[in-house]
């Protein structure tokens, strides 16, 4: 067996392989020589080398979104932390277990102008769950800090740090270890609710007609049937879910923002809940945060075991469980017996709303929002759908998508950086097959995706292409002159086809219905290697077809 001759390192490697902890993805480096040499050496960990920071984090990301547990990032001293900044805080706002393992000098090198040294003690401070600054040499002290910072990502779900500095040399080895780090547990205060604690919130609840249930991100089979059944069959609730909720039933609403943007102001008195009650992770909809921000309901109770943000200026209650232990103890103490009308008038409306979306799509031409019924449409049952963020998950919204795929977009900090990253990250991790769609702005801000060795042959890129940065022509303001062109939607020429010749994927065109339509039945037959469909649209009528689908929904 080989080991770095660090006992530091060592400690760290151990501790790791202890708790759990067994992907590693690996940012090449040498300050970090003696942590790449201990996990690459050894078995029982899969190691991944990325060499890109930025990608590589983000592609650890996706991992961990896939598998519910800690995944560990190593980078060299210096900038090289400093990369790993932006998927650190989507990692923070998305609840998703990281272990950023930074290599440093020793604290007497740090400011005497040293190259690739730069202050990395607490550098993720803002956005940390835990800073384990370690010292040089190996001890309790150290081991104890190893130690909580794991648990703390791997209990309270979210990216921790702990900064190692080592002395040179560093790329000695050893065959046996001159330590035996000291192992701690992590006393994880858990929750519970009684009878008692719920029966005050459940006579409240029964004495409403009116309640909405609000789902944001979950993952897959996350919330228990009987859930889903009790909420679909109770007349006074609504069920609203978002595309990443993966929450589904024939009665739920999941294109919120078809159903409320043609609202009067006498529809949203009609819904307005007097209970809200919200689980799961961001909301996409702008226009539900709206809704429920100038018709606030009288109670807002959010259910998680770590975080409750007040996004509508109404939060009453934050209780601190998983969903379905809420549930559990809550559905037995309501009452079935209140009548309302309030899930059947919404009921009048969906259906309303189906016809004349139905209707609207039928009549426009090859477009953006054209594009997206027909790939939604074309996923293949059982996959999952990687959806990159700003106009592509609001398109996403607005098309039903079969119950059994499932649905993910990084909504923790909503940025498109490292959107494709993170979808090639999950399709590693997933034994399903990924289809991964994206609008061309994100997909070339984080083109050092492609610079991977491990994406899946059957991975699937859907980019859609027209020519900039297309949200921003449906925002308020919008006027075509040449700095909106410039410095808002960053027009270009730019394609991605000798991107995919460069990293050896297959590609593909589509221009045109038809040739979407070829392309698409092309794109799951073949899976000799990872594929690009370029779908090019006009980039000036897009926003019109979009803004002209809600005002056709009256």
């Amino acid at each position: 067996m080989i080991y770095p001759k660090i006992p530091l390192a060592q400690s760290v490697i151990e501790i790791c392989l202890a708790k759990g902890i067994t992907t590693i993805v690996i940012s090449p480096g040498s300050r970090n020589a003696p942590l790449t040499i201990g996990f690459s050496s050894r078995s029982e960990f899969d190691c991944y080398s990325i060499a890109d920071e930025r990608s590589a984090a983000f592609f650890a990301l996706g991992i961990a979104q896939q598998k519910q547990t800690p995944v560990a990032l190593v980078c060299s001293s210096g900038s090289a932390l400093l990369n790993y900044y932006p998927a650190f805080a989507e990692a923070f706002y998305s609840q998703i277990p990281l272990v950023v393992l930074s290599a440093d000098r020793p604290q007497n090198k740090i400011d005497i102008g040293d190259g690739q040294t730069i202050r990395q003690e607490n550098v993720y401070a803002n956005h940390s769950l835990y800073n384990a600054n370690l010292t040089e040499e190996a001890s309790e002290k150290n081991d104890y800090e190893i130690n909580r910072a794991i648990d703390t990502a791997k209990y309270q779900y979210g990216p921790v740090h702990i900064n190692i500095p080592f002395e040179e040399p560093l790329y000695e080895t050893v065959n046996t270890l001159s330590i035996s780090p000291k192992m701690s547990s992590y006393e994880n205060q858990k929750v519970t609710l009684t009878t008692t604690d719920l029966a005050a919130y459940a006579e409240i609840w029964n004495n409403s007609s009116r309640k909405m249930v609000l789902v944001g991100v979950n993952p897959p089979e996350f919330v228990k049937q009987f859930i889903s059944d009790y909420l679909a069959n109770d007349p006074t609730i609504i069920v609203l879910t978002e595309t990443t909720s993966n929450l589904h039933h024939p009665t739920f609403i999941n294109n919120i923002d078809t159903i409320i943007t043609p609202f009067t102001k006498e529809d949203f008195e009609t819904f307005q809940p007097d209970i809200l009650l919200t689980f799961g992770g961001m909301i996409v909809s702008k226009r539900i945060k709206a809704f429920f921000r100038n018709y606030k309901p009288q109670q807002h109770w959010h259910i998680d075991p770590l975080r409750a943000y007040d996004t509508f200026g109404a939060l009453s209650k934050h209780f601190e469980v998983c969903p379905n232990d809420f549930f559990e103890k809550f559905i037995p103490l309501l009452d079935q017996s209140v009548t309302s009308d309030y899930s059947n008038k919404m009921a009048a409306v969906v259906a309303l709303r189906k016809i004349r979306t139905e209707d609207y799509l039928k009549t426009i031409p090859f477009s953006d929002f054209k594009v997206f019924e027909k790939v939604i449409a074309s996923l293949p049952a059982n996959s999952q759908l990687q959806v990159s963020n700003s106009s592509a998950i609001r398109y996403a919204q607005l098309i039903d998508i079969d119950p059994s795929i499932e649905v993910f977009c990084n909504r923790g900090t909503s940025g498109i950086d490292g959107s494709t990253s993170t979808a090639i990250g999950a399709g590693v991790a997933s034994v399903k097959p990924t289809v991964f769609i994206t609008g061309d702005i994100g997909f070339l801000y984080d083109s050092n995706a492609l610079w991977n060795n491990y994406i899946p042959k059957n991975f699937k890129i859907i980019l859609i292409n027209n020519g900039g940065g297309g949200i921003f022509r449906i925002l308020p303001g919008h006027k075509e002159t040449p700095v909106f062109n410039t410095f808002f939607e960053t027009a270009h020429s730019l394609t991605a086809k000798h991107m995919a010749a460069m990293y050896n994927l297959n590609y593909s065109v589509a221009d045109d219905e038809e040739s979407l339509k070829v392309a698409l039945k092309l794109l799951y037959e073949t899976n000799d290697a990872p594929t690009i469909l370029e779908v090019f649209t006009p980039m000036t009528v897009n926003d019109k077809i979009l803004l002209d689908f809600f005002k056709n929904l009256i």
